[in-house]
């Protein structure tokens, strides 16, 4: 993908596996929106960006609140909302892509990107919650025991005592619900049309339907949206690994 984004546009159909003359005009193409499928460059790049943070932003709040309730106040409810979160799974995303697309037409939200990151936070959410579970469960109980001697109410236990607990695998569940938004592509061509609202993996699909599709900018674009997510797994890596590991073994 590198090597065929450094091919001049002319020789990208070509035989040849290293580009002869290595250019960085693609680069510049897309930058500065100098073709009919990248005039609207920034603003879809940007529209992955609201997407990416709002889904990480929703499914860390309702997952750290959930995981709260289920496996530290101990209800007796609990282990049915993990195990039905689980269950969320058995049903591919693709089979309820009309369903909710249906959905989003009754209430009105299509071509809107809240119907888009509404979609994302239902499909990463379930996940979020079973492993946040797992690893509130595994933080002593005696914290929250102590916190409550010296006076401290419950939303006070879980600002104060909980979240700072749980960063590690905020951390790894945020990653995960960016990068699933950041990448979805089904859901985004269904929710969203109009050139300025969609995201920048459904404006890449659209290089494909021309018949002389011009592959080198191709390649520059998706190097150029593959470098926010290969910085962020950079910045991150020590925490993905004890984050997404910490709540599969139960002391």
């Amino acid at each position: 993908m590198v090597m065929l984004s450094l091919t001049p546009v002319k020789d990208a159909v070509g035989t040849v596996l290293w580009p002869t003359h290595p250019t960085l005009d693609n680069y510049r193409t897309v930058i500065n929106q100098d073709h009919f499928f990248l005039k609207n460059f920034w603003a879809q790049i940007a529209n992955s960006f609201i997407v990416a943070i709002a889904v990480c932003a929703l499914v860390l709040a309702i997952a750290s609140l959930a995981s709260f309730a289920v496996g530290r106040l101990r209800l007796w409810w609990g282990h049915h909302v993990s195990n039905a979160a689980l269950l969320t799974y058995l049903i591919p995303a693709a089979f309820l892509a009309v369903p909710m697309y249906k959905t989003m037409y009754h209430y009105g939200m299509l071509d809107n990107q809240w119907a888009l990151i509404l979609s994302m936070v239902t499909f990463a959410t379930p996940y979020a919650i079973w492993v946040l579970r797992q690893y509130a469960e595994n933080i002593p109980f005696e914290l929250d025991e102590a916190a409550k001697v010296d006076g401290a109410t419950v939303p006070q236990i879980f600002l104060k005592v909980y979240l700072p607990l749980i960063v590690p695998a905020l951390v790894a569940i945020g990653t995960y619900a960016l990068l699933l938004s950041w990448n979805e592509y089904l859901y985004a061509l269904l929710m969203l049309s109009t050139p300025t609202s969609v995201t920048l993996p459904v404006a890449v699909g659209y290089f494909l339907s021309s018949d002389d599709s011009p592959w080198a900018l191709l390649m520059a674009t998706s190097v150029i949206y593959a470098l926010p997510p290969a910085a962020l797994y950079y910045c991150v890596r020590r925490y993905m690994v004890s984050g997404l590991t910490a709540g599969a073994v139960k002391n």
